[in-house]
């Protein structure tokens, strides 16, 4: 392949990834009705034409933004094909806990991917989906891979950890959306969080004394 080929292949995979960026925006303050193509072309300064060079319609855009979103998610979260590293404590718990709260209240397109899905999972099959396997699932599934490994390492009374996790993540989903409602609390809030994840482990601790 030539090197001119290379380079226009590298600007159209950066133009593709810059309509996902700045329609993702849009989608999330207007929602996938009031945002239209021709606005979107208007913001990235594009014309209409060159904007459906690279994707076919907004709906083909509205898709490829989910399938992006999820891959992020799975980088930033851990899968079930790599999944996090379990704690060697209680504190060790609490402190990744909140590293992930701390991910999850300022990284920009998970900020933006949860409004954009509170907004559109009523409309959106695929949307209301990922809306479930983010609020809930994702976490879920994370925290019992954590708490069966500490239970295993006997830090943990021995019980059954996908209730565990639920318990422990439900708590943590309503306050972080908490914060997006109320950005101005985000100390308080993140306080709590802490405070509730601190108070959990101690609980779930002394019961396996």
């Amino acid at each position: 392949m030539s090197t001119r080929i290379c380079e226009e292949c590298t600007m159209a995979k950066g133009t593709k990834q810059r309509i996902l960026d700045e329609a993702l925006v849009m989608f999330a303050q207007r929602g996938y009705e009031g945002t239209n193509m021709r606005e979107l072309a208007q913001a990235l300064g594009l014309g209409k034409s060159a904007l459906y060079k690279h994707y076919a319609s907004k709906e083909d855009i509205w898709t490829s933004i989910l399938d992006a979103l999820e891959a992020h998610y799975s980088r930033s979260f851990g899968s079930e094909d790599n999944p996090p590293p379990v704690p060697s404590s209680c504190d060790e718990l609490v402190e990744m806990s909140m590293e992930l709260v701390d991910f999850t209240i300022h990284d920009e397109k998970i900020v933006l991917t949860r409004r954009l899905l509170l907004a559109e999972q009523h409309r959106d099959e695929h949307a209301r989906a990922l809306a479930s396997e983010h609020f809930l699932k994702r976490l879920e599934r994370i925290f019992t891979h954590v708490f069966a490994g500490m239970m295993d390492k006997g830090l943990l009374k021995r019980c059954d950890p996908q209730l565990l996790a639920l318990a422990y993540t439900a708590p943590v989903s309503a306050l972080i959306m908490e914060c997006d409602r109320y950005p101005e609390k985000e100390p308080e809030i993140a306080e709590r969080i802490r405070t509730f994840a601190t108070h959990f482990t101690e609980a779930a601790r002394e019961r396996g004394r």
